[in-house]
């Protein structure tokens, strides 16, 4: 065991973290997203019974946001004609002020099959057992300062 680790931050996961580099991308993706079938380049971890928000605020106490790109996060668009509501991305929002001074400038938005691809080039996706709808978030690893 560590101190100051989030408890809900597994050792593969705490591995995949510290591997990354500069610019890589992990998704956490809802209980729907085809996890497995995007991830066949990548490693997926699967964090069934945790939702996106908990695990998005503890990777945020660790990971940092890409300061070079525009928008280091990024969240899959709804499809026009989904009469969907998202309040989980109000959620994500605060939870990025936290750790982010830039807070939802950092924030962008990808058309569904745009950011499937991009998920297929991701270093690792975590499947999680989110209910939400469009709860799917992309975030691209920054430097440590």
């Amino acid at each position: 065991m560590l101190k100051g680790i989030p408890e809900i931050l597994s050792p593969e996961l705490l591995k995949v973290l510290c591997e990354m580099g500069h610019g890589d991308n992990i998704v956490i993706s809802d209980g729907n997203f085809p996890a497995e079938s995007m991830g066949k380049n990548a490693i997926v971890i699967r964090c069934d019974g945790h939702g996106v928000p908990e695990l998005l605020d503890a990777i945020l106490q660790l990971f940092p946001l890409d300061t070079y790109v525009e928008n280091p996060v990024r969240l899959m668009q709804v499809v026009p004609g989904d009469h969907v509501e998202t309040p989980i991305w109000e959620t994500y929002c605060q939870m990025i002020q936290k750790y982010d001074p830039r807070g939802q400038n950092t924030i962008g938005y990808i058309e569904r099959f745009a950011f499937y691809e991009e998920a297929k080039k991701a270093y690792a996706i975590i499947a999680t057992g989110e209910k939400a709808l469009y709860a799917n978030i992309m975030l691209q690893k920054g430097v440590v300062v």
